[in-house]
């Protein structure tokens, strides 16, 4: 229901997408990969490690975009709306198209629109939750009526495949929302924080300078320190949210964390009392798919049926940065 002059103004979520590229490649083939590098490792050892069995890799001409313009599309056909209706597009993205402009524009232009805002948002993998809590501040505050919002990642990019305790982790893939304004609470309450005192646990520390890549342009991450960090600061998160809501850990109906690994998942839910039949699930195909993560898993979890409307959802990130944050939501 639309908001009137008089009413409350909320957000809601009105249509949910996803798309991941052809090329799924499973631990196996991964191995083999590895090996004709000298790199040795196991579908066994990732499986244990981070529950990962597969994930999807773009084509070599594939972009973020390219990614996106299907899983907006999906979404926007979800919350039965034209792109043109819409005001406002972020993409969230640490795997940009290019330097400039941004990979929300060319979004834009292959939707065939012109005349909303449209802008990148880059908070590696907490990216969708940070994008999402701006659309919902716009709509609140009548900037915006309907938003898409979209997680975008082509990470296979910036790995290293000599890296073992990196490369097999990530993959690529897009999810969507289209969010609207509504006279009924949708997005219940956000919380965003960012800690740079940690930049150098998860980085990838190159840039462009006179046509030469200076620094180092592929994925770092300190796994130990990272895991340590994301339990803590996604429990914390978590219950600083269900608090400005007026909610408790028995309220949420799903959780669903960025999809980095699955001993982190569980590790949240258990500090929160969930059930882990309550955890939505999809590290294991997808990998983590950076600030993509938690929109493809959304998506997932409401086309096979399991997050219906009217259900009570915790979306949680955590990423480079270090970044970090939460959305209760009333989906």
């Amino acid at each position: 229901m639309s908001p009137t002059a008089n009413s409350p103004r909320y957000s809601r979520i009105l249509g949910t997408g996803s798309h991941l590229p052809a090329d799924r490649v499973t631990n196996q083939a991964l191995v083999d990969r590895l090996a004709v590098e000298g790199i040795e490792t196991s579908d066994d050892w990732i499986v244990e490690r981070t529950g990962i069995r597969a994930r999807y890799f773009a084509a070599p001409d594939q972009t973020a975009s390219d990614l996106a313009f299907p899983a907006a599309q999906a979404a926007l056909a979800a919350a039965g709306i034209s792109a043109e209706e819409l005001d406002l597009i972020i993409v969230a993205t640490s795997t940009p198209d290019m330097v400039f402009p941004s990979t929300a524009c060319l979004l834009q232009q292959k939707l065939g629109v012109h005349g909303c805002a449209a802008f990148d948002l880059q908070a590696v993998c907490s990216g969708f939750v940070y994008a999402l809590s701006v659309a919902d501040s716009m709509i609140k505050a009548g900037a915006a009526n309907k938003a898409l919002i979209v997680g975008a990642e082509v990470f296979s990019r910036i790995l290293d495949f000599k890296d073992r305790t990196t490369c097999v982790l990530f993959g690529d893939g897009a999810g969507a929302v289209v969010l609207g304004a509504s006279a009924e609470p949708g997005i219940l309450a956000t919380e965003l924080h960012a800690d740079a005192r940690h930049v150098d646990i998860l980085c990838t520390p190159g840039a462009v300078s006179g046509g030469q890549v200076i620094g180092t342009p592929l994925l770092r991450m300190d796994g130990q320190a990272v895991f340590k960090l994301a339990v803590g600061v996604l429990e914390k998160v978590a219950r600083s949210v269900l608090e400005k809501a007026g909610k408790t850990e028995a309220d949420v109906d799903w959780l669903i964390p960025h999809q980095a690994n699955i001993r982190i998942m569980q590790g949240t839910a258990k500090k929160l009392k969930l059930d882990l039949n309550k955890l939505i699930v999809t590290v294991d195909e997808h990998g983590n798919t950076s600030a993509a993560s938690v929109p493809l898993a959304l998506d997932a979890a409401v086309r096979s049926g399991r997050v219906q409307r009217g259900d009570t959802v915790m979306l949680e990130g955590v990423g480079g940065g270090f970044t970090w944050g939460a959305a209760l939501l009333n989906y």
